[in-house]
């Protein structure tokens, strides 16, 4: 069994307020919820108006399968959700 854990620092350059942020990530957090079937949530920086921690997990039987899963998150991400910039990750498999 394996445990892929990806955690992704996220830059909101259009957002103003908290308000605008969450109304950003919320869409966020449930698309990749759903698209991916993963555990997803909002880990740090939780009152900077601009950015965001995210942390994702996936269990799996095979390592690779996992970050291959998560890196297709990010690609998602990219993808899908332009607005919101990835500024670092980092994957850890437990």
């Amino acid at each position: 069994m394996a445990i892929g854990i990806l955690t992704l620092h996220l830059v909101f350059p259009l957002c103003k307020s908290l308000k605008e942020k969450r109304s950003a990530l919320k869409p966020l957090l449930h698309r990749i919820h759903k698209e991916f079937n993963v555990s997803i949530a909002e880990m740090d920086l939780q009152d900077k108006w601009t950015e965001s921690i995210i942390a994702i997990s996936q269990i799996s039987n095979n390592g690779s399968h996992s970050q291959s899963e998560l890196n297709n998150v990010i690609a998602f991400m990219e993808m899908h959700f332009r607005d919101i910039e990835i500024i670092k990750n980092h994957f850890e498999l437990i």
